[in-house]
């Protein structure tokens, strides 16, 4: 049996969540549902269960706009982050309108009807219809099935416990054990302390080439003292303003004078490591921001290092061993436990298999109108935040823009629009920008491509999209409006 809904949101993370509260406020005439295949919102914050799994970002830019983080940590462990969108779920009533484990199979949009033809597999295993008229897209950007996962050599013939990051086995105890962390990103960094402090015997960093790590205060003791002295919500618009300038003037440093950013970068850790760590763990061969720059709080992971309860290797894997790691310098690294923190496998629209009149979508033909549109695909956008900054200052945005539009085609009584690409602007980028990290490369085939200029280049610049997005006319010929078919329209006329 066939379910009509008005917008459907497919995906209750971050994205979803967000994007629902906006509409919510600023469409209160439309009625829309939420299809989430797990069995909790809050996507990566509920998947991820390694120890010391937190945010990268601050979380005055990691909140909200609507909602300010009224916690005095930057970073949030993940815990908190969920307990936070559950907030914003209770405030706005989105408890109901959240279908889980309901799984997309299939979607469709047919032209003459104006309408996605959504093929939900639900709870009960029993295959739905939903027919939709606007679907939005917010199921980030990664596979939560299945990360990327080398084949190491040999690998079978390691005797001890091997684990991916994202599948961590619940109430896994690791105490008194030797473990090596395959990698140098976001994930291992924080991994390293946090299995310290849960009581590995020693704990082993492997990487194949260093990365760039700032340390921040835990604690925002300025934010803490405004809020003393101004009402909570002036005090959370400020700090975020303060670190969203931040973000930018170490992103745009980066890119005009990366030498000096590089030695501030390395004389912060050579302090901190305070001659105890070779610092050619931690000096990279590329620039400051050819790849996303790492935090860890109050230098938890350098002292670590110093105090000798872990250690970083910097070499190649030759194979695996029944005890252990084999490098190609010769050395090897004894372990009981082996965690694999290489990366994510990239998905687009959480893999669903999505048809235009019954013809195949390929994400990666495409661009991004305003960052927000899939160029050529009828009443569709999909929210993919920043990877140079907090992924939810892009999810305010753009669910303001789609709200916008929206409230624009409302008035005008359109029921479709397209945002109508043009060939010569598509290029070889994906519109994860520039970086150039494992998962950006892995992402070719299945992101929507960068355009040549405005509107279809991505710029992953918060500050100009802001404004962009704000100011965005929908009186652009770029975009094709539609008024509904009248059902005699659709009918062939008879000739006689």
């Amino acid at each position: 049996m066939d379910k009509h809904v008005d917008i459907l949101i497919v995906g209750a993370g971050i994205s979803g969540i967000g994007l629902a509260a906006h509409l919510s406020k600023h469409c209160p005439q439309r009625t829309f549902e939420i299809i989430e295949r797990r069995e909790s919102f809050g996507g990566t914050w509920d998947l991820f269960k390694y120890p010391g799994i937190r945010s990268d970002s601050d979380m005055s830019t990691f909140g909200f706009n609507f909602k300010p983080w009224t916690q005095d940590s930057i970073l949030a462990d993940g815990a908190s982050i969920k307990n936070y969108l559950s907030e914003v779920i209770a405030e706005y009533q989105l408890k109901s309108k959240i279908h889980f484990q309901h799984r997309v199979l299939s979607a469709n949009y047919d032209s003459q009807t104006q309408k996605w033809s959504v093929v939900i597999e639900n709870a009960q295993g029993k295959k739905q219809t939903w027919i939709a008229n606007f679907v939005l897209g917010c199921t980030g950007y990664y596979n939560y099935d299945q990360g990327f996962q080398p084949d190491f050599p040999n690998q079978s013939a390691f005797k001890g416990t091997f684990i991916h990051p994202q599948h961590w086995p619940e109430n896994f105890d690791y105490s008194g054990k030797k473990v090596v962390i395959i990698g140098s990103g976001a994930t291992a960094i924080t991994l390293v302390p946090a299995m310290v402090k849960g009581g590995a015997a020693h704990v082993t960093m492997l990487q194949r080439s260093p990365t760039y790590i700032a340390s921040i205060p835990s604690v925002d003791f300025i934010y803490n003292n405004m809020r003393k002295v101004l009402p909570e919500e002036l005090a959370y618009k400020l700090t975020r303003a303060r670190n969203i300038g931040m973000q930018r003037g170490v992103y745009a440093l980066a890119q005009k004078q990366p030498k000096l950013l590089r030695k501030f970068l390395l004389k912060s850790i050579e302090m901190q490591l305070k001659g105890k760590v070779d610092m050619k763990h931690f000096s990279p061969s590329y620039n400051p921001w050819d790849q996303r720059l790492c935090v860890v709080p109050d230098g938890d992971l350098f002292k670590v290092l110093r105090e000798g309860q872990a250690s970083v290797e910097t070499d190649q894997i030759e194979a695996f061993t029944e005890q252990g790691i084999q490098l190609k310098s010769g050395k090897h690294l004894d372990a009981d436990v082996i965690v694999s923190a290489t990366g994510l496998q990239i998905q687009i629209l959480g893999g669903v298999k999505a048809t235009i009149d019954h013809q195949p979508l390929d994400t990666s033909k495409h661009m991004l109108y305003q960052g927000v549109m899939v160029s050529d695909v009828p009443n569709m956008a999909m929210i993919i935040g920043y990877i140079n900054a907090s992924w939810t200052l892009k999810v305010d945005i753009a669910a303001d823009y789609i709200c916008r539009l929206i409230n624009h085609m409302d008035q005008q009584g359109y029921t479709e629009v397209i945002a109508e690409g043009d060939p010569s602007e598509l290029m070889e980028d994906t519109v994860m920008g520039s970086l150039t990290s494992g998962y950006i490369a892995r992402a070719a085939n299945v992101m929507p491509k960068q355009g040549k200029h405005a509107p279809w280049r991505v710029s992953n610049n918060y500050l100009k999209d802001r404004k962009d997005l704000k100011q965005a006319s929908f009186a652009d010929p770029v975009l094709k409006f539609r008024k509904a078919v009248s059902e005699s329209a659709r009918k062939p006329k008879l000739v006689s």
